[in-house]
Order: C-alpha cells, then sequence, then structure tokens
C-alpha cells in the first residue's frame, strides 16, 4: 500500500489502523492527498485491513473553492458535488467509511471559523509548506491540535523548525517532515472527549428520533427507540408525502444555508435507504408564490447552484402564464417520509419497541430509565437519552424551552385526472405534491395549515372544512387552474372529498431546530422542534448530534451550529 502513497503521506494509514475513527486536516490546497489516500485505502486490491466496523475516517479538506475537487474526483463522487457554495459541506462517501468534509473558502479564515480538533494535519508539498512561514499564519492551525496531533509532509526544514518553536516534536532521520504536537506547556483548552459507542434510548420513532438512532448506530451504538403507536412514524412523520427543497432568500438567511446542508446529507441517505420513484423522487420542485416576489432576487444570489428562474416551459407545464415569477429547484423533490423513518429503523444495531408511551424519563444507577404511568421499565436501561417526541418533547424539558404547538392538516386526493395536475410538485403558497404511488393507486396531497398553539386530535368535522377551504385557497394562489378543476375534493360532502390527514408538528421560539444537551453530565440530549421541516433537516439533525457526541468535525459550519443549539434556549 505504501508504494500508491507519497513518501511523506505513508505513516497515515498506519497511524489510523488502530483506530475506529480518524480525524484528518488536509490543509495542502489540493486534493492530491485526498485522492490518492482514498486510492490506498478504498480502491486497492485486495483493500488493507481496517479495524472492525464502524471504522470511519474522517476527512476534512480546506479549499479556497470546490472546482479543483468536481475536476480530478472520482466519477462516483460527482453527485455529491453539485451546489458546493463558500462554507462547509459534508459527503458520506465508501458508504460512510470515508466521511468527507469540505471547508471551502479563504484558509486562513475558515480555519479560524471552524472548530475540530485533528489527530492528523496534513500539510502537503514543500511549496504548499511554505504559506505557514508567514508571521501569525501558524496560529489559526495550531488551534485545531490537541497533544499528540501529527504533522505529515514533504520535507521542509524552515516549517520543522517554526513547528519545533510551536510545542511539537520533530521525528529524527526521516525524508519527510513527521512531527508531533507535545508542548511542554499547560494547554488552556482541552477538547470535548469522544464518547465511546454504548448504548441509547430514543424517545420517539419520527424522523427525528429515527435519524438520531441511525447516525448513532453507524458509529457503533446500540440504539432502543420508544414509539407511542404500534408502529413507527404515527405523528407527524407519517405525512403521506411531502416535499425537501431548498429555502430560499436574498439575504441567504439561516434557514437558506441550513436548508442546502440538510439536503446534502438527505439525498444520499435516500439513495443508501430508500426506493426511487417510490418512497421518493429528485423530480424537481417549481416555486410560485404570487403573492411573494423578492425571492426571485435568489437568481442572482448564492442559490443560483442550486436554484434558477422557472422557464416558460416549466411554467406553462405547470398551468401557469410563460411569464409566471417562478423558481425552479432542480435538486428538490418529494418524499414518503414513513418510509425514511422505517428504513432507517432498519438498521440491525436499532431495535424499534412500539406502543411504549413514556410517562416518566429517569436517570437511575448510571443509567437511564423509561417508564410508562405505572412505573414499569419500558425498555432496558441506556447510558445516554435523546428526547425526540415531538410535542410530547415538552414533558421531558426544562420548562423555560418553550415549545408551540402546529397543528396541520392536509387534503388528499386520487391522482385520477392527469389534466388537471402539474408533472412536478409545485410550492410556495402550501406545496401541492402531484403524483405519490400508493398501494390503490397514485394519489395527490396539498396543503398544509398551520394551526397555531392547537394540539387536539382527532379533528372535528367543522375543523376539517374549515381546513379544506384554506387549502383550496391556497391551491388557487398557488395554481388557479388546477384549484378549479379540483374542488370537489376540497368540498365537504362531495363523494369526491375525503378527511383531512391531519397532526402535529412542534416548533420552537424562533422556528428553528433544537439540537443538543439537556443535562450534558448525565448525559440527556434532545433533537426536537422541526417544525415543517422534518423532512430536509432531520438527517442532518442526526448527525450533527452524534458528531457533538464524537468530537468529530460538524457536518456543517461552526455559526449555523450554534443556531441549533440548546445554549440559545437559556
Amino acid at each position: 500500500m505504501s508504494g500508491l502513497l507519497p513518501n511523506w503521506l505513508a505513516p497515515l494509514p498506519r497511524a489510523w489502523a488502530q483506530h475506529a475513527t480518524w480525524r484528518v486536516l488536509d490543509v495542502s490546497g489540493n486534493t492530491d492527498a485526498l485522492l490518492a489516500l482514498h486510492r490506498a485505502v478504498f480502491r486497492a486490491a485486495p483493500p488493507p485491513p481496517r479495524p472492525a466496523p464502524p471504522a470511519v475516517l474522517h476527512y476534512v479538506l480546506v479549499l479556497s473553492d470546490a472546482q479543483a475537487l468536481q475536476t480530478q474526483a472520482p466519477a462516483a463522487w460527482q453527485p455529491c458535488l453539485q451546489g458546493l457554495l463558500p462554507g462547509v459541506h459534508r459527503l458520506a462517501l465508501e458508504g460512510g467509511a470515508l466521511q468527507l468534509t469540505l471547508w471551502l473558502g479563504p484558509p486562513q479564515s475558515v480555519l479560524r471559523q471552524q472548530s475540530m480538533v485533528a489527530d492528523t494535519i496534513l500539510i502537503g508539498s514543500a511549496e504548499g509548506a511554505s504559506a505557514w512561514l508567514a508571521p501569525h499564519a501558524l496560529k489559526p492551525l495550531l488551534r485545531h491540535c490537541q497533544r499528540g496531533t501529527q504533522f505529515l509532509g514533504a520535507a521542509h526544514a524552515a516549517l520543522a523548525t517554526l513547528l519545533a518553536k510551536n510545542g511539537c516534536t520533530i521525528a529524527p532521520e526521516t525524508p519527510a517532515l513527521h512531527a508531533r504536537f507535545d508542548p511542554p506547556w499547560t494547554l488552556r483548552k482541552t477538547p470535548p472527549p469522544s464518547a465511546p459507542p454504548s448504548t441509547a434510548l430514543v424517545i420517539g420513532a419520527g424522523l427525528a428520533g429515527s435519524s438520531a438512532a441511525w447516525s448513532l448506530a453507524q458509529r457503533g451504538w446500540h440504539v432502543t427507540v420508544l414509539g407511542q403507536g404500534a408502529a413507527p412514524a404515527d405523528g407527524a412523520s407519517g405525512l403521506p408525502a411531502g416535499l425537501f427543497c431548498p429555502h430560499t432568500s436574498p439575504d441567504d438567511c439561516v434557514l437558506s444555508r441550513l436548508s442546502r446542508a440538510g439536503l446534502q446529507t438527505l439525498l444520499p441517505r435516500l439513495e443508501q435507504l430508500c426506493q426511487r420513484d417510490h418512497d421518493w423522487a429528485q423530480s424537481g420542485v417549481l416555486e410560485h408564490d404570487a403573492l411573494q416576489t423578492s425571492y426571485l432576487a435568489w437568481k442572482n444570489g448564492p442559490g443560483l447552484a442550486w436554484s434558477q428562474a422557472a422557464t416558460a416551459t416549466q411554467c406553462v407545464a405547470a398551468g401557469l402564464p410563460p411569464d409566471a415569477r417562478a423558481v425552479w429547484h432542480h435538486r428538490a423533490g418529494w418524499l414518503r417520509p414513513a418510509a425514511l423513518v422505517a428504513a432507517q429503523l432498519k438498521h440491525p444495531r436499532i431495535r424499534f419497541i412500539g406502543q411504549a408511551p413514556v410517562a416518566q424519563l429517569r436517570h437511575e444507577g448510571g443509567q437511564w430509565q423509561a417508564k410508562d404511568a405505572q412505573g414499569q421499565p419500558l425498555a432496558a436501561g441506556a447510558n445516554i437519552a435523546i428526547v425526540a417526541a415531538g410535542m410530547g418533547s415538552s414533558a421531558f424539558l426544562p420548562a423555560l424551552w418553550r415549545l408551540q404547538a402546529l397543528r396541520g392538516q392536509v387534503t388528499v386526493g386520487p391522482a385520477d385526472n392527469a389534466a388537471a395536475l402539474p408533472p412536478f410538485p409545485v410550492n410556495g403558497s402550501g406545496n401541492l405534491v402531484p403524483q405519490v404511488p400508493g398501494p390503490d393507486g397514485a394519489f395527490w396531497v396539498m396543503g398544509s395549515t398551520f394551526e397555531r398553539d392547537v394540539s387536539a386530535l382527532p379533528v372535528s368535522a367543522a375543523d376539517q372544512a374549515s381546513a379544506h377551504a384554506h387549502n383550496l385557497g391556497k391551491l388557487a394562489q398557488l395554481l388557479p387552474a388546477t384549484a378549479q378543476q379540483l374542488q370537489a375534493a376540497f368540498t365537504p360532502g362531495d363523494p369526491a372529498c375525503q378527511p383531512t390527514w391531519a397532526r402535529v408538528r412542534v416548533a420552537s421560539h424562533d422556528r428553528l431546530p433544537i439540537v443538543g444537551p439537556v443535562l450534558p453530565s448525565l448525559g440527556l440530549f434532545a433533537l426536537t422542534a422541526l417544525g415543517a421541516r422534518g423532512i430536509t433537516l432531520a438527517a442532518l439533525c442526526g448527525e450533527l448530534l452524534a458528531a457533538q457526541l464524537h468530537a468529530e468535525p460538524l457536518p456543517l459550519e461552526a455559526q449555523l451550529a450554534q443556531h441549533l443549539g440548546t445554549h440559545r434556549l437559556g
């Protein structure tokens, strides 16, 4: 294997081979080391021995932009390399064994902005090493070190001298740069310890709970998921079909950036676990809102790699005028969320227990115990617990963490009038998913209502009638011609009108998810308040929580992660 690698890079596989995870920070400024390592470790025949699953290489690559990677990467990576704007991107490659995190932007800037602790830092060639000799250039790199972090690069005497002055020991008599960070002084900051894989208890079996469980199981945890109903996704995650779509904003707000990161995580997950064109489809989504035009500035902003002004052909296909104000999201589509929930819970290290409503969550004897109303345990104890129970999360979280109930109702009808339906989903004033495969034929879904501070289920006949009227009004704004042809499906008493599908979502005070520790010293965490963005954000939030537990590189910018953190709740 060493013959496949440059001389200076040869020590890395040996260092990693004895560990289940290894964190690499590549500041070489190019893709040479990454691609050489990929060929040597993941594509060699036969492949070199690696630790038993879940062996993961976390590889953080710092680049000014993505152009070099897009040009040189293997063909199998190309679908993951679309829409890579400046910032942080997580690509799960080689079945998850290679977690490639891209930090795109000026190297000195991104090194200051992002946080991780590296086991190995790759300097690269002698030419690249010279960049770290400038005054103060090395300081932002050293903040990613812990005691024992190794530096690898081509031989460079001046850089070796500088590293030695900054607390590194230099390996003698080596043809390349091989240094180890081991300063004689006490470090002011110690990195958070990585939680070793153990046992976890997840309260809630929807998108949030199953995503958290799957991310932990991928890292070797044994996870028990408790659901209230007999089957998973019996709450809001049981939506017949919904959209995944980037959020548009002229100022590229927090939610816009989060939605793109969410899709970067979701799309490979769907490809891996779910059946395309049955459970989901990357159909593209037309966004049209007659009452809101400011989002059209998106076409001139950072979202161009994700969304463009809709063409006249696309508008006409949806039944709109050819010059309608609309945006086309080509990396968007629809999903039956219950299918993703079920697929994630099929992980061999996950156990689902249904009809297990949790009345008490107690930390006893060093483990978390979930008990029913009679005080009887619902499952074996676990080292950590994750609250992901939608509105039910309130019972296990601090009272000052205000959660708001959002009852939503959608109208569903058979897709037997193809001429009335657009060929793709349309979003804006509500959303219409036009062609969803079902056991009794294809159907469409229109909605949803946002009934704030309402949690009553089942829904009364009067409330259903009101919801149908609301959804029809939204459809009339979204697609006027379609609304006229489907009106019967929204008219109570008409044979074509079916009961609404209704569930309760939960949102935080700032409409962003809650991800992080509740009682970190005892191992209690939360992943909840996904609101109406659960399809787009759940997988990302699960990965974020798992990364925090394992002291891994985060799957999104550190600043964005702070917007989701529990510290913001007081």
